[in-house]
């Protein structure tokens, strides 16, 4: 048993033992076995007001079924422990910043986090679009379905990629797609990542059924469009650590940290992080060190980040943009020139991390890699995120997330059996792999700290998928398992109600030639919960529209709601620091 398990859940240990698992697998990683072991716990609903905190439970109160079900029309589950993955990272994060904290001067902190707030953190940008006051009073919306997912003619389910429009009008040419019919599928394509749909003009899916794989691939290649078939296969490349960590050559005696000063402080109060970072997986790792205390300093180049302009846009800023990186300052550099490149060097000199998710190969030719910058800052820790790493080789394919999917086998491991595999339109892999970066800068920075060293950390997002628990074959789900329809919305049974079917049925009466999804259709939602919750049975509602959030009760403690500041609701920092007791 890991020596850093969590104390205290006030949820049964069945019900967070994947979020358990995982968090005492990266502390492992980041600890050894130190003298001062951090106090963390891990809860189920934590501070939202729901009934059930399961994974399957959380996912449907908080949103994540219905934002991974908008493709296919409905809300649906993930198939695999994906929300306890993402919190297990959460807590491993948070017991890391607390014993950082300790090695500054603060008094021992316990720190806990919980399912449901690992799901929120997961749907930070839709959770923004959703509730975003564009001052018009309107509303973003993400009409239409659609997966991204083609179907060749030899029956191959294939997932494409690229970020280039004009790559993307020669793969289609390539095909025999009228360059009009293919220009209008590019917008969908682009925003599925924010929009969690991509409904693209029928003629392109008809134009990649009429060609078989090869000849696809054939036209990815010519074009710079990667191409990647969608097995059955569950599993990940086998021996992926989620981060690798190599210590900067030897330096002289280093200055001390700061100290962290004030009771309230956060652990990473004092720490400065200079991201330069694009779409999501850097950002979000900036953001969680952020969240932690660290001043994060952006670098953009000038003009801006163009994601700034991504819609939907409120107070002159996207909303999915600023949703990750609000709070944080911004410093203009054309990285191309020497004065851009200078003026990172400048703000290196002066920071305790360096974050990037550029493309491989971009740090050397800018002569910004981890020798150049430790040249400036002995004691940086360099952390960069990729998509691939090496595990695929030294010509990977794009680094993004569906493909992300597909490589790492959660293409196959989130869609239950009986249902084609495909990549979730979530940015699943983007928000885990973020989080796994941010967890390597923490173990960085504890590094650097016990060994006065800077050090080189780096992750990507198929080594953070391959932390996602899942069997070698994909999941088979019963009724029980999906949502349900009531008379007025759907409900999802708790993990007792899914575990005893006998019971559920007996309890909404469900007898003779009447099933459940009948009986339950003949009351409300909020009627049949309390007579579950009454019964032994918590189970709750199945969130369908988050814009909702901000205004639930159960909520107040767990999502904020637009402020004057930030006109979007977003989720609240998902730690609580308490000081010990003992």
């Amino acid at each position: 048993m890991s020596p850093y398990q969590e104390t205290g859940t006030r949820t049964p240990p069945a019900a967070t033992r994947t979020a358990r698992t995982v968090a005492g697998r990266l502390l492992d990683r980041t600890f050894g076995t130190p003298a001062e072991r951090p106090r963390w716990d891990v809860d189920g609903a934590g501070p939202v007001g729901i009934d059930a905190g399961d994974e399957h439970a959380v996912q449907a109160a908080c949103g994540v079924m219905h934002v991974h079900g908008r493709a296919t029309g409905a809300p649906a589950p993930l198939a695999a422990d994906y929300v306890s993955t993402v919190t297990g990272v959460l807590a491993a994060q948070g017991a890391t910043a607390a014993l950082l904290a300790r090695r500054r001067g603060r008094p021992p902190l316990r720190t806990r986090t919980s399912l449901a707030q690992g799901a929120l953190l997961t749907l930070t940008q839709y959770l923004a679009a959703a509730t975003a006051d564009d001052g018009t009073g309107a509303r973003a919306t993400d009409d239409g379905t659609g997966l991204a997912t083609l179907t060749t003619a030899d029956a191959v389910r294939v997932e494409i990629e690229t970020l280039d429009p004009e790559a993307w009008a020669g793969f289609w040419h390539r095909l025999g797609v009228p360059p009009r019919t293919a220009g209008r599928g590019w917008q969908p394509f682009q925003a599925r990542f924010g929009t969690a749909v991509c409904p693209l003009p029928p003629e392109l899916r008809a134009a990649v059924r009429a060609h078989p794989l090869e000849a696809v691939r054939r036209a990815g290649a010519e074009h710079g469009v990667s191409v990647a078939a969608i097995g059955e296969a569950t599993t990940a490349p086998p021996g992926l650590a989620p981060w690798t960590l190599a210590p900067a050559p030897p330096a002289g005696p280093p200055p001390p940290l700061p100290a962290v000063t004030g009771a309230d402080a956060l652990p990473l109060a004092g720490l400065r992080v200079v991201e330069s970072a694009r779409r999501v997986q850097g950002p979000v790792a900036g953001h969680v060190l952020r969240l932690l205390g660290a001043e994060v300093v952006r670098v953009e180049p000038p003009g801006g980040d163009p994601m700034r302009g991504l819609p939907p846009v409120a107070g002159g800023c996207s909303v999915r943009f600023s949703a990750l990186n609000h709070g944080k300052a911004v410093t203009e550099a054309d990285l191309t020139t020497r004065p851009g490149r200078e003026a990172v060097r400048e703000l290196v000199s002066r920071a305790d991390v360096f974050l990037h998710n550029w493309a491989p190969g971009k740090a050397g030719t800018l002569r910004l890699d981890a020798d150049a910058l430790h040249a400036v800052n002995p004691r940086l820790v360099y952390a960069s995120a990729s998509g691939f790493g090496t595990a695929l080789g030294p010509l990977p394919p794009i680094g993004t997330d569906y493909l992300a999917q597909v490589h790492s086998g959660l293409a196959a491991a989130l869609r239950p059996a009986g249902e084609p595999p495909a990549p979730s339109l979530m940015t699943v892999t983007d928000v885990l792999g973020g989080l796994v970066l941010a967890q390597a800068v923490l173990a960085g920075l504890l590094a650097r700290q016990e060994t006065g060293r800077g050090c080189r950390v780096a992750s990507s997002l198929l080594s953070a998928a391959a932390l996602v628990p899942r069997p070698p074959r994909r999941v088979a789900l019963s009724a029980p398992d999906r949502p349900l329809p009531t008379a007025d919305g759907l409900l999802y049974p708790g993990a007792e109600a899914r575990a005893l079917p006998r019971e559920l049925a007996r309890t909404v009466g469900a007898t003779g030639t009447a099933t459940v999804g009948e009986r339950l259709r003949t009351r409300t939602t909020d009627a049949w919960l309390a007579e579950l919750r009454a019964a032994g049975l918590p189970s709750v509602a199945v969130r369908t529209d988050l814009a909702d959030l901000a205004a639930d009760p159960a909520f107040a403690r767990a999502v904020l709601p637009p402020d004057n500041r930030l006109p979007y609701a977003r989720p609240a920092a998902p730690w609580e620091f308490t000081e010990e007791t003992r």
